[in-house]
């Protein structure tokens, strides 16, 4: 898709929880073949949308910015749902690959924002002094050596979302304690049970309410994709993710052991015995600035592409 409509998802511009919101409804009302719904609200009052596209048995989930400082996945899940969208419509192919092929084949579950209100406290869409940020700004005081807003990954009860998943969670709280994250703050808190956060319920629900046969979650930075936890073996995740890397450039990596527990694809990869995948876009610091955006986008769709079909 090159410019030849009026693109309703632009990425230039940060993406808060409402401008999601906004694009979400206009995708719904261009597209009537593309529906939405909220799968849950934060502890704010913020949506956790779902977008589905697709009408075949294989179901795939995608999700973006389980951490807030790691925003720029949004855009990238919502500018696919779009160019999906509209190159189906017209009959057309998304990276070489017939649109109606996907979406025929498969059924496509997009969590664009899963940490809504940690998303709008780094975009500067919860404005200093009101009470939200107070909040975050107290939590963020036990850490001054944390940029703030800049460095906060959690939501805004301090809760790391992707530390929540009970895959080994007590492991991912033992690592994390030793390293200091022992209370509610910026990054690397588990909270005090898995999946005690709304944005966690709603997720794992949902993922096993659809059963899907694979699950990827975006993250950034470093240009890598994981596709292990522990010693579970899943028949074809290694291949999968090797055709994977090959049509990004991105490296198939193990994940580092600090980071290798509690995790969504960790989750389900244990409970599913299904590929799962988290994929770490982009290179530099959190969060990523937009001018990396098209070489994100440009090293992904293929990758989508070929998770949406398996092949």
């Amino acid at each position: 898709m090159r410019g030849d409509f009026l693109a309703i998802v632009q990425t230039n511009l940060a993406v808060t929880s409402e401008i999601c919101a906004e694009i979400i409804q206009k995708l719904e009302k261009s597209y009537p073949f593309l529906e939405a719904e909220v799968l849950t609200t934060t502890a704010f009052g913020r949506p956790l949308y779902v977008i589905r596209m697709g009408e075949g048995d294989r179901h795939v989930i995608f999700t973006a910015a389980h951490h807030a400082n790691e925003w720029i996945t949004t855009p990238l899940l919502l500018k696919f749902a779009e160019e999906l969208a509209e190159s189906y419509k017209k009959d057309g192919t998304l990276y070489g690959v017939p649109a109606k092929n996907i979406l025929k084949y498969s059924t496509i579950h997009l969590v664009p924002m899963v940490d809504p209100d940690g998303v709008d406290l780094v975009t500067g869409a919860i404005r200093p002094q009101t009470p939200e940020y107070n909040i975050a700004r107290q939590i963020a005081g036990d850490f001054p050596d944390i940029p703030f807003p800049d460095g906060w990954k959690a939501n805004l009860l301090g809760v790391d979302l992707n530390l929540q998943y009970p895959a080994g969670w007590l492991q991912a709280r033992e690592i994390k304690f030793s390293q200091g994250y022992t209370r509610p703050g910026p990054r690397d808190y588990v909270g005090r049970a898995p999946l005690n956060q709304f944005e966690t319920q709603g997720l794992a629900g949902y993922t096993e309410e659809i059963d899907p046969d694979l699950v990827l979650a975006y993250h950034s930075q470093g240009k890598e994709i994981y596709w292990q936890f522990r010693d579970y073996f899943v028949p074809g995740a290694r291949e999968l993710g090797e055709v994977m890397a090959r049509v990004s450039g991105y490296a198939l990596a193990d994940t580092p052991y600090e980071s290798s527990f509690a995790g969504y694809k960790d989750w389900f990869i244990q409970n599913f015995r299904r590929p799962g995948y988290t994929v770490e876009v982009g290179s530099g610091e959190n969060p990523l600035p937009l001018s990396q955006f098209p070489e994100i986008y440009r090293d992904n769709v293929p990758l989508l592409n070929i998770a949406a079909l398996g092949v």
